[in-house]
């Protein structure tokens, strides 16, 4: 391998001088182009702009931290599911709802809603329960525990 068979390296690179008339190959325009906003003095745009197109930044969805990875969340089940499934004078857990099927995960928990109407005497026994359940089951006859 000769020096003169080396690659030119940036530091003996001529820098290109651009604006210095016709016989430079760079004049007039001096590698600006035609017209067009880059072409004027004083012109930058700042490189995350893209020509009023939706920035990149706010197509990506957010990340970082949030909150609801923490919330806890329950299963429900309605006052009036448990008529369809209990006799009178039962004992309603969440294991034994789990056993019968008629939830099928109990994730945070288990909370009673007040929807329909309850004719069973029961003692329900849940992580939560709605006003309007605790009164439609001691209306009928029946106790609420809280676990």
């Amino acid at each position: 391998m000769k020096l003169e068979n080396l690659p030119k390296t940036k530091e003996l690179k001529s820098i290109k001088r651009v604006g210095r008339g016709p016989g430079s190959g760079m004049g007039k325009t001096s590698t600006r182009g035609e017209k067009g906003q880059k072409a004027r003095s004083g012109a930058s745009i700042k490189p995350w702009f893209q020509g009023g197109q939706t920035p990149l930044y706010r197509r990506l969805p957010k990340r970082g931290f949030n909150n609801k990875e923490f919330e806890t969340v329950y299963a429900t089940i309605n006052v009036e599911d448990l008529n369809k499934f209990f006799k009178d004078g039962d004992v309603v857990t969440p294991e034994v709802l789990k056993e019968r099927g008629i939830i099928k995960k109990e994730l945070g928990g288990i909370k009673v809603l007040g929807s329909g109407s309850l004719e069973k005497k029961l003692t329900v026994k849940a992580h939560r329960f709605s006003s309007s359940a605790v009164t439609k089951i001691e209306n009928a006859g029946g106790n609420t525990e809280v676990i």
